[in-house]
């Protein structure tokens, strides 16, 4: 009985164990992440953003930020850990020592007269006969007999000396720290217990892995559904215009599984009037198109209608339902279209795959997304993925897509200014460029002057330019360990991508204050063959974690000197190198891919930010590809042993190019075009290029075009 109480007096201690063990670790690593994550984010300081409430921390934003359902857990953990640990201070678990001179109330030495007298002392107050209460007969028996005995019986005495006790050896006493109630149920402890090992062995492994499995075959590794993947897939084109990606990028399932109210209906009609203009309807069959756009899928129609009203900024007189709708379509914004760039670049083997997983899973279309080829090489398609970005900046920036559209002489539209505070298209100042290289005092006078700011405004303009990202590429292109670049040699890519802004910071949240939610900024590189529409490689680029660029960094630096069979010294001084690079605000990209056949190639290198318009840096590269020399020659898949497309995707595509013959055109659109008349017979040299964010600049040594 008593080891049953003690075992159970046990149990608060081993649940207090259980608990604490990944609560503490946990607790630690995340308020680490916060404050680090505190120290580290730079945001946007103009009244603009101010105003928009969304950096400020009011109480109840900071309550509502808190109550995540991980956050209350924890807490909820913490409150059971301390009241666990309140519980096990005060009650007494302590394992009392045997010691029958104290239980008589005598010295040690004492003599057998003595001990009799003691002993008789004790039984008046405690003996059965003398006190009828239970409590006083058990401490009577349990210790007052002992003691006794152990003092004036020989044998007793003899055990308590050798063992400590007056019955001899005690046995080592073994227990499970379960209540006591779990123990003594009319003798069934064993089936009890055997449920616990069956519950916590067997159902929640099974339950887990059922729960994951089951999300597992619907969504993909970065939280996209499975069927998103296909309709991105099967919709996409390689002369997909940039404005036609918005139709695209709403067919995600995630927005299909909206729920569309009738009480919507009346809403939607008004936003569709606010926004008609932006929906690419034919004006001159302006009825059959606007009955053409309604009997679409109502969440398709929805989806469209709420990103237009939020790329025009009419999003004031939303209904709260569509708010909330509104809101959980933001959110799930950046990560669609990421998705979606990295879709354009898969492979035609990594595309089969993912088909042959469709079929596996019975997933419907899988035989018509099977027979959709991509490129002969695999590349992905320049034109929409340029597009998917651009539709990104659009939407972090809250600008209109025909505000991109060019106008007059400026090719960049007037989609640069809207992003900037207090800009309005009725206000006309010079080019975007222009602007961004003014000194601050010229720019101040322009803005009050011509513009009509006031010396706030102007000064909120300045905030936001001294923000903006300007971004250099130092790019080359090499085979290791060997002279010129032949025909199937594997290309390595080296590409350093420096980030400055004129606040001197490098990790910063951009200015958009009708964006509701915190987005990082991130850059593409992207090294294309403008006039094939392929995009030879890709790479997204962050500049918030240092930590893990500088890894990442000393890896690749250290194993391609080691590839090239530099010294311990050399590649000591090559990593700190790198490591200071990177700390200087410059991430480093690398990369492979098998060089073509024989020619001379005009390749463009891209670097798009997703977050910012007028921000992205671009250069001509030209590669030249010599004829196959060495020995080892590789496997060269010609033009023409690769199948090329189909008879009716080709007429699908040619289709495709009226249809998606837009009225708006990348701003990239016409030095496409200068690319493809460049002449391929001037002089080349292996993709040696070092680019500012304007393409202006080139390394003396090569021989690359820029712009």
């Amino acid at each position: 009985m008593a080891a049953a109480e003690e075992n159970s007096a046990l149990f608060p201690i081993f649940v207090l164990t259980m608990i604490a063990l990944p609560l503490v670790p946990y607790t630690f690593v995340n308020l680490y992440l916060t404050f680090r994550k505190k120290s580290q984010n730079i945001n946007c300081r103009c009244s603009v953003c101010f105003h928009s409430g969304k950096y400020r921390k009011s109480i109840f934003r900071r309550i509502s930020n808190f109550s995540t359902y991980s956050n209350l857990t924890v807490l909820l953990l913490w409150v059971v850990v301390v009241l666990l640990s309140f519980y096990i201070k005060h009650i007494n678990t302590e394992i009392q020592i045997f010691e029958p001179f104290s239980i008589l109330g005598l010295e040690p030495g004492v003599s057998e007269p003595e001990i009799k007298k003691a002993y008789r002392k004790l039984s008046i107050l405690y003996h059965p006969d003398k006190n009828p209460d239970p409590e006083a007969n058990k401490y009577f028996i349990d210790y007052i007999s002992k003691a006794y005995q152990a003092l004036t019986d020989p044998i007793s005495r003899e055990n308590f000396e050798k063992y400590g006790h007056p019955d001899g050896r005690q046995g080592l006493q073994m227990g499970i720290a379960l209540p006591q109630f779990l123990l003594n149920i009319d003798g069934a402890s064993g089936g009890i217990l055997l449920l616990g090992i069956v519950g916590v062995c067997i159902i929640l492994p099974l339950t887990i892995a059922v729960i994951y499995l089951s999300r597992s075959s619907k969504y993909t590794g970065n939280y996209v559904m499975h069927h998103t993947m296909y309709a991105y897939y099967h919709f996409m084109k390689p002369s997909l215009a940039p404005s036609k990606v918005m139709e695209v990028f709403i067919r995600a399932a995630e927005y299909m599984e909206i729920p569309v109210r009738r009480t919507d209906e009346e809403s939607l009609q008004k936003l569709f009037v606010l926004v008609r203009s932006e929906l690419n309807l034919d004006l001159r069959n302006i009825r059959q198109e606007q009955a053409k756009f309604w009997k679409q899928h109502p969440a398709l129609v929805k989806t469209e209608l709420l990103i237009q009203a939020h790329l025009t900024r009419e999003t004031a007189e939303l209904s709260p339902h569509l708010q909330r709708d509104f809101k959980k379509m933001l959110a799930l914004a950046p990560r669609l279209l990421e998705e979606l760039i990295k879709n354009l670049y898969g492979t035609t083997v990594l595309m089969f795959l993912y088909a042959v997983a469709l079929m596996l899973l019975n997933l419907p279309g899988y035989s018509e997304m099977a027979i959709i080829p991509r490129t002969q090489q695999g590349h992905g398609w320049l034109r929409p993925a340029i597009g998917v970005i651009e539709l990104s900046q659009s939407m972090i920036q809250a600008v209109p897509l025909s505000a991109r559209r060019a106008t007059g002489g400026s090719s960049e539209g007037y989609g640069p200014f809207l992003q900037l505070p207090h800009f309005t298209e009725t206000v006309k100042v010079r080019s975007f460029q222009d602007l961004r290289e003014m000194k601050q005092q010229e720019r101040a006078e322009l803005l009050t002057q011509v513009a009509g700011f006031s010396d706030a405004e102007a000064q909120d303009v300045d905030i936001v330019l001294e923000m903006m990202p300007s971004i250099s590429i130092d790019l080359t292109c090499e085979t290791e360990g060997e002279e010129g670049i032949q025909e199937g040699d594997i290309v390595t890519m080296q590409a350093w991508i420096t980030l400055r802004r004129w606040n001197d910071s490098i990790r910063a949240f951009p200015h958009a204050p009708y964006f509701p939610y915190e987005k990082e900024e991130n850059f593409w590189l992207l090294l294309a063959d403008a006039s094939s529409n392929d995009v030879w490689m890709s790479q997204k680029v962050n500049f918030m974690d240092e930590a893990t660029a500088i890894i990442a960094a000393s890896k690749a630096i250290q194993e391609l000197k080691e590839g090239s069979g530099a010294s311990a010294k050399e590649i000591k001084t090559a990593v700190k190198e790198a490591i200071d690079r990177v700390k200087s605000g410059s991430r480093l990209v690398m990369a492979k891919f098998q060089a073509p056949s024989e020619g001379n190639y005009n390749l463009t290198s891209y670097c798009l930010c997703d977050a910012w318009i007028g921000c992205d840096a671009k250069s001509n590269v030209k590669l030249k590809v010599l004829k196959r020399t060495r020995a080892g020659t590789r496997n060269i898949v010609s033009t023409d042993e690769v199948p090329s497309l189909e008879d009716g995707a080709e007429d699908e595509d040619e289709e495709g190019d009226d249809d998606y013959d837009d009225d708006y055109e990348s701003e990239y659109s016409e030095d496409d075009e200068d690319v493809r008349g460049q002449d391929p017979k001037g002089a080349v040299a292996n993709g040696s290029v070092h680019d500012d964010a304007k393409g202006s600049s080139s390394d003396d040594g090569s021989e690359s075009d820029e712009n």
